[in-house]
């Protein structure tokens, strides 16, 4: 690993110069829910805590849906700006604002219409539900000012600013953090709102974000060569659809792969409240690590796609090796640290000694899944760069979906092992992700290099 470094140095150097303020991005979004799960946890007790996690199991499948639509402009502004096209970044922007305008609206009434009965037919707790409800409206309401600032964030990242996102992303979660401790507790003359608190709280801070980003990417000097032709309303079909087709399946590959956590999740509140409410600490925790190792994949995309636009293959072929080692050194050193201290972890997210203990055993089998998931989260990071998203999405469809949840769910019920059956069958998922996406990928660039 050593020599590959050194022959390598400037490759590893550029990747996590370009992924850091990415890594911290990325890492905001899981901190919202994360800081919504843990001042729940602290202060509102196993009841509520059980609550979000039904809320985010239905939330996040919705959400990932419109992350990956935005994603889609990533790849081919990267690609774009690899040519020094200028005018098509801007036209694609444009476009790319109408699509998710309309999609984070789209996204609010499944949630309304959809999920929000649904969650009356999930068996589930009627106190853990009724709790859900109110805080799933809220986080509903958010989706659309999301949608708008990942407008402006995809096409900043595209073009390699990596760091506005990361510092509004930054502010954005202490101001959530703020405000959500105000409204749970009812501080400074507010009733106490409970769950409906952190709810409000995430509300507000998307609503601010979507707003500065929007301001900086539209007034600040770097972007000023890139949106000399740009129109809000230059829409062309064409665009839309080359950047759905890119971002459609991307929406699909998150589906296939957070649809299973959420089904798990389902699966483990079938099993207990105590169950749901450990299974959200620990896939909380996880989820962190996860969001930083996409955060690689994001730099493999931005970095590859760039290679891709300028047929550079050999240049792609080394930043893809170089994501690979990142994301193994990272989580390896995230695998140890939650089984050695397993038996602390939980205590950032809650105080209730049952779920702290079960947690503990879930964080040790989320060791072992770490290695699969960061690899496979950066085989599609570097597939994507390369404008091939049809059939990685088939494989998470397979992986997750054919294998992973089915088992885990024997495991789980008709073996009787509780959430850790359930854990087993999201690792096996998870690796066979991962050993497809990487075999996806040594086809094609073997290929392009003949």
């Amino acid at each position: 690993m050593l020599s590959s470094f050194k022959a390598n140095k400037n490759y590893y150097l550029s990747t996590i110069a370009l992924a850091g303020p990415v890594v911290i991005s990325q890492l905001g979004h899981t901190l919202v829910q994360t800081a919504d799960t843990m001042i729940v946890g602290h202060f509102a007790g196993c009841i509520p805590l059980a609550a979000v996690s039904l809320s985010h199991s239905f939330f996040m499948v919705v959400l990932v849906i419109g992350i990956g639509i935005a994603y889609g402009l990533t790849p081919l502004i990267a690609q774009e700006n690899g040519k020094t096209n200028k005018e098509e970044c801007a036209k694609l922007l444009s476009n790319s604002f109408w699509i998710n305008f309309f999609t984070g609206i789209i996204l609010f009434c499944f949630v309304y219409f959809g999920s929000m009965v649904a969650m009356d037919y999930a068996d589930q707790d009627p106190q853990v539900v009724r709790e859900a409800k109110p805080y799933l409206f809220l986080l509903s309401l958010s989706i659309w000012p999301l949608m708008v600032f990942n407008t402006f964030k995809q096409f900043a990242e595209g073009l390699g600013f990596t760091k506005q996102a990361m510092n509004i992303t930054i502010w954005g979660n202490v101001l959530n953090v703020v405000i959500a401790i105000v409204l749970v507790k009812g501080m400074f003359g507010f009733e106490p709102m409970g769950i409906r608190g952190v709810g409000l709280a995430t509300l507000i801070d998307r609503v601010l974000m979507m707003i500065v980003m929007m301001t900086y990417v539209l007034r600040a000097k770097p972007f000023k060569s890139y949106l000399i032709k740009f129109n809000l309303f230059f829409v062309q079909w064409q665009r839309i659809k080359n950047i759905l087709r890119i971002g459609a399946p991307v929406a699909m590959q998150y589906v296939f792969e957070i649809g299973a956590f959420a089904g798990a999740s389902v699966i483990a509140g079938q099993i207990g409240a105590l169950e749901q409410a450990s299974h959200q600490v620990a896939i909380t925790l996880a989820a962190m690590t996860y969001m930083m190792a996409s955060g690689i994949a994001a730099a493999a995309t931005i970095k590859t796609g760039n290679s891709f636009g300028n047929n550079k293959y050999y240049r792609l072929q080394k930043f893809a090796s170089v994501s690979y080692h990142l994301v193994l050194i990272f989580m390896v050193f995230t695998a140890v640290l939650f089984a050695v201290f397993n038996q602390y972890l939980p205590h950032l997210i809650t105080t209730d000694t049952a779920v702290i203990q079960l947690s503990a055993q879930l964080l040790i089998i989320a060791g072992l899944f770490q290695l699969f998931d960061g690899t496979q989260v950066v085989g599609l990071g570097i597939l994507r760069g390369m404008g091939d998203v049809n059939i990685p999405t088939l494989f998470t469809f397979i992986a997750y979906w054919i294998i992973g949840l089915p088992t885990g769910y024997f495991m789980g019920i008709n073996l009787g092992w509780g959430v850790q059956g359930v854990w087993y069958g999201l690792t096996l998922g998870l690796l066979t992700s991962s050993l497809l996406l990487y075999l996806r990928y040594r086809h094609i660039i073997q290929r392009k290099l003949v």
